[in-house]
């Protein structure tokens, strides 16, 4: 188990590494090939160029591009960066840069956005997952019946309608309708009940997306296990039902799961823009639709790689459970 962790952990090591080359690329390389000067979009179009030449020099775009490779590795794990070179002295490790539209550190910014973001994944993730799980099992358990058929539909409702709208329609009945939810965000360290308030639509909302998707591929997949072989012969042999779906089935059909759920988690960590803007919640997603509108390169920079990082943190974590699950992946 030992050897299989830190084959995962040398493999994750170099993804990363990989990874911040090409976000580096794609936004301090390509737009240059594109004839896009980031120190024009930094001071403005109609900026004296004695200004932009200065900008340029300050954040390092003028050095040769090992350079800035090198000081933007710096300024990611050491820290004293300004964007993609040029050191300062008052920022603080990890160091993604500065706002082309407030000067604020990155870094600051997704640190105070990110437990925001955090919180609606986790609670959203754990809601679709014992619901979407729970409802495939009980489907493919009872295939053909009411229950089975209700469910599917519902699924297929959830898969199809988008967040914006079930997010909207939500707010429309139980926070301005019925007036059961207040529906607005309040941060934990407030108000416990207030902050359970504000995240129990936008929970339910995010969850009931993914939770109608993992419904169907837990049905799905179920009903081809309990096909098999060896649940035929722990059938035969006596066993419960309960010890057949609960030890044997259940175990073989987490394996897809956790695909999805590494996938899924990771991404939702990254940025919930959808969800958080019907909502608005002051998360990752809010603060990169922002930088998007405003052409913030450093923000839209520093959230890429949060949400590539997740993404590789949750595989890894998936890496993990799959060996516990099934020791033969361990000699892989």
């Amino acid at each position: 188990m030992l050897t299989y962790l830190i084959r995962r952990l040398f493999a994750a090591a170099v993804m990363l590494v990989v990874i911040i080359l090409v976000v580096f690329s794609i936004f301090f390389l390509v737009p240059k090939w594109a004839g896009v000067d980031i120190a024009t979009s930094f001071v403005g179009k109609q900026a004296d160029p004695h200004a932009v030449e200065a900008v340029r020099e300050k954040l390092g775009l003028s050095d040769p591009i090992y350079s800035q490779v090198w000081h933007f590795f710096k300024g990611i794990f050491v820290g004293r960066t300004y964007a993609a070179g040029g050191d300062v002295t008052h920022c603080a490790a990890p160091c993604f840069g500065y706002s082309f539209r407030s000067e604020q550190a990155v870094w600051p910014v997704l640190t105070d956005r990110f437990p925001v973001t955090l919180g609606l994944a986790l609670g959203a993730a754990v809601l679709w997952l014992v619901l979407g799980v729970a409802a495939g099992v009980l489907s493919a358990l009872k295939r053909g019946s009411l229950w089975d058929r209700s469910a599917m539909v519902v699924a297929l409702g959830g898969v199809s309608l988008p967040i914006y709208f079930t997010g909207l329609l939500s707010l429309a009945i139980f926070s301005y309708g019925l007036g059961w939810i207040d529906g607005k965000y309040v941060p934990l360290s407030q108000s416990v009940g207030g902050y359970l308030g504000g995240m129990i639509l936008p929970w339910i909302t995010l969850a009931f997306l993914y939770a109608a998707m993992y419904a169907r591929i837990t049905r799905a997949t179920m009903l081809e296990i309990l096909g098999e072989d060896y649940i035929r012969t722990a059938r035969a042999k006596g066993l419960k039902e309960q010890v057949v779906i609960g030890k044997h089935a259940m175990r073989s059909t987490m394996t897809p799961i956790l695909t999805m759920l590494g996938m899924d988690l990771g991404a939702l960590i990254g940025g919930a823009i959808l969800t958080e803007t019907t909502f608005s919640i002051p998360g990752l997603g809010q603060a990169v639709l922002g930088a998007i509108k405003n052409q913030d390169l450093p923000i839209i920079l520093g959230v890429t790689l949060i949400t590539s990082l997740a993404v590789l943190i949750a595989n890894l974590v998936v890496d993990v459970l799959y060996a516990v699950i099934d020791p033969r992946v361990r000699l892989a």
